[in-house]
């Protein structure tokens, strides 16, 4: 066994009992496994923070769209063919989930209480329902078929409870335009995401229902939503997506464009994208407190074992070699605040993804509870860049050693 680490041990299962350093020590470990359990309780929070509100958004919009080039921000929009030749080529790309057709337009729901301005948003058959599914509180989802056009309408709870509807009922829509139009359908499904912004304003019906309201051709619709296996890509995924829809010529004339979730709703991710700095800031300031407290814990050590020091300089240890053994002594202090860390971080993380003990206003963080995200990954590179943060460290104070004398330090106690 190497020397140095010998004497490390030895001194390791000495570091609990009684003696000087020992509250010392203990505040330092305490500080490294409090800073480790904090620093995967933030990054755990912010990213399934920030995962659910991303999945609330592509759950309405998708990852992709691709729309005819002349629609803007309103949702009155310019219509595009479904017959697309490059749909069957975009299916062919690695990470794409689905395609779907879509169908907006701006509308008035009215009960015979109330009345909202809402986007009645159409699909077909071919709509991927499993993101409402998950957030469907009461009734059903509506099935749409191609041969006949449905009156079932899904709307969210916030739109129930203001016009007081509930699964069953029938309502009355209007679309204003020349002249205007209105439709009676019938509540299929209701649904909440405590997205409140987009639950107040999307309604999902049949599209052949807007495609007779605009009067359309039986082939038109808004655009297609693509969804992906992975929005870290996103980018990649659309500049492929454009390269093949920009490369189709339409006899028609039409010129579409591609674009992405994170243009349709800038504010909401920008507003995400900061929660990254708060995650930083508090990475920097724990591993800051951790390296403070061991720093501190180790000169406490080498000045209570200043004897020892200067009997093994006597008997000719060179200070390289002392400086070993007390880096192998924060190590193996700096791993056992790691496996309380860990314990503690994950303990708690994992009592509030099974118990949802803490509670979130939805109305402003749009979550009834706070999320948790437990990525194996995180969690191991947190704790090898927190061994190797501090271990480095350890290195300025055990530099003192090579500033003991031997002949004083024997004199010590």
């Amino acid at each position: 066994m190497n020397l140095e680490f010998f004497i490390a041990k030895r001194l390791f299962k000495g570091s609990d009992k009684k003696s000087f350093s020992g509250p010392v020590i203990f505040i330092s470990v305490s500080a490294i496994a409090i800073s480790l359990a904090i620093m995967i309780i933030s990054v755990s929070i912010v990213t399934g923070f920030k995962a659910e509100i991303t999945n609330k958004i592509v759950g309405f919009g998708s990852h992709i769209q691709i729309v005819n080039y002349d629609n803007n921000s309103s949702y009155e929009t310019f219509p595009i063919s479904e017959n697309q030749s490059f749909i069957a080529e975009i299916k062919k790309l690695t990470g794409i989930l689905s395609i779907n057709r879509f169908i907006i337009k701006a509308g008035i729901i009215k009960s015979e209480e109330n009345l909202q301005g809402v986007v009645f948003k159409g699909v077909g058959k071919d709509y991927d329902w499993k993101f409402f599914r998950q957030y469907l509180v009461d009734g059903n989802i509506p099935i749409f078929l191609d041969s006949i056009r449905s009156d079932s309408i899904l709307i969210s709870q916030y739109l129930a409870n203001i016009l007081n509807l509930k699964t069953g009922d029938r309502f009355t829509a209007y679309f204003i335009q020349d002249p205007p139009r209105l439709r009676k359908f019938t509540v299929s499904g209701i649904y909440n995401t405590q997205l409140e912004d987009l639950d107040k304003t999307f309604v999902f019906l049949d599209l052949k229902h807007l495609r007779k309201i605009n009067n359309w051709n039986e082939d038109q619709i808004t655009g297609f939503e693509v969804h992906v296996d992975d929005i870290r890509k996103l980018l990649k995924y659309e500049l492929l997506i454009n390269q093949i829809v920009g490369s189709n010529f339409n006899p028609n004339g039409e010129i579409l464009k591609v674009k992405n979730i994170k243009e349709e709703y800038p504010g909401i991710f920008d507003w995400l994208s900061l929660l990254d700095i708060n995650v930083w800031v508090i990475l920097v300031l724990m591993l800051s407190v951790a390296c403070f407290n061991m720093i501190t814990g180790l000169l406490v050590i080498i000045l209570e074992k200043v004897s020892l020091i200067g009997i093994l300089k006597s008997m000719g240890a060179a200070n390289i070699k002392i400086e070993k053994i007390f880096i192998y002594l924060s190590s193996m202090l700096i791993i056992r605040g790691l496996v309380f860390g860990n314990i503690l971080g994950l303990g708690l993380l994992f009592i509030q993804k099974y118990f949802g003990i803490i509670k979130l206003d939805p109305e402003s963080y749009y979550l009834s509870v706070v999320p948790v995200n437990i990525n194996v990954l995180h969690v191991l590179l947190l704790n090898v860049f927190t061994i190797i943060t501090i271990v480095v460290m350890m290195f300025l104070p055990a530099k003192i050693i090579s500033k003991i004398s031997p002949s004083k330090s024997i004199k010590f106690n």
